[in-house]
């Protein structure tokens, strides 16, 4: 029979990448629970759900009964349900500790009763907080800036506890900044596509000289996976490209892609607590197996060209004020 694997948060954007992948590439069996909140779209992965593919089930991961019946005879988990968006985080911190924290805890516990074979938490770059120079490796300690980012820290230390009190076996995959098919307009990426498309200002943060290391969604997919085939239990894994831009180099490529001038770009004020840098050493996780594919301009003309050609997807979920 083949093995059975869990997706929470997979009707979200690299959730529901993994998910597509899974349902495309391998002979797993694949369960779906996402809440549905309004990141999370069933078109994400409708066409898998139809086809009998994967099989969808709408709850929460802070509800037990739901997470138990989600989790039968279930053999790997793949968690990446979580509250992600930091500006959201900062407005209403409640819903972050919510969702990251209790629900994190509530899936970790149903898991170990049911002995699954092995749990992969998605945690984020951001729980290792900004650095100047250097980079940051698996043991660097945590310095989260945002209500978000410390949700996900405590997320990512208990796991840690569940693995030293439990033995239970749990991977934590770190990934920088992604982007990529099927992202909320919320984020930097689509939305700054989405505006010029509409030739709307876009707006950045400050001096727009954040620096951030994008990885394109599908290589995030398969370091996540390889984690899960290959990872050794109890270990975190960094997930970067290595491919760092400047917030206001994105924003300029995105328009030289879309053929819209420079000057629909627009400084506004900084956000509070705003990381200026994030780098991660992912040596961890090449030595497993792991190379990108994708260098960044390629993967953000991929990821323009996908908008072009997907209006169907974002039209009703992007709005202008």
């Amino acid at each position: 029979m083949p093995e059975r694997v869990l997706v929470t948060g997979g009707c979200g954007f690299i959730g529901g990448n993994f998910a597509r992948y899974l349902a495309k590439n391998t002979d797993y069996e694949i369960i779906v629970l996402d809440k549905l909140t309004y990141a999370g779209r069933l078109e994400n992965i409708h066409e898998h759900v139809k086809e009998g593919r994967i099989k969808f089930i709408k709850g929460d991961i802070c509800d037990r009964k739901v997470v138990e019946k989600a989790m039968e005879n279930v053999d790997f988990v793949v968690h990446f349900a979580a509250e992600s968006h930091v500006d959201n985080s900062i407005r209403n911190p409640d819903v972050f500790v919510t969702t990251n924290v209790l629900g994190t805890n509530v899936l970790l516990d149903v898991a170990r009763k049911k002995g699954i074979e092995k749990f992969i938490h998605i945690s984020t770059d951001e729980v290792y907080g900004s650095i100047e120079k250097g980079y940051f490796t698996e043991e660097s300690p945590f310095r989260p800036s945002s209500p978000y980012s410390a949700s996900k820290a405590a997320a990512d230390l208990l796991c840690q506890a569940f693995f030293k009190t439990y033995d239970f076996p749990v991977c934590i995959v770190r990934p920088s900044n992604n982007y990529g098919y099927y992202q909320f307009p919320e984020k930097l990426i689509p939305k700054m596509i989405l505006l010029a498309l509409h030739d709307k200002d876009l707006p950045i943060y400050g001096t727009g000289k954040n620096v951030r290391d994008w990885t394109f969604v599908m290589d995030t997919v398969k370091g996540i996976l390889l984690v899960m085939e290959k990872g050794k239990v109890g270990e975190a894994y960094n997930l970067a490209s290595n491919e760092e831009r400047e917030n206001i180099y994105v924003a300029k490529k995105i328009l030289e892609l879309l053929d819209k001038p420079e000057d629909l770009i627009t400084f506004v004020e900084d956000r509070p607590g705003h990381d200026f840098r994030y780098a991660l050493d992912s040596r961890k996780l090449r030595n497993l197996g792991w190379r990108p594919e994708f260098k960044f301009e390629e993967g953000l003309e991929e990821t323009v060209n996908w908008y072009l050609e997907n209006e169907w997807w974002w039209k009703p979920i992007f709005k202008i004020d």
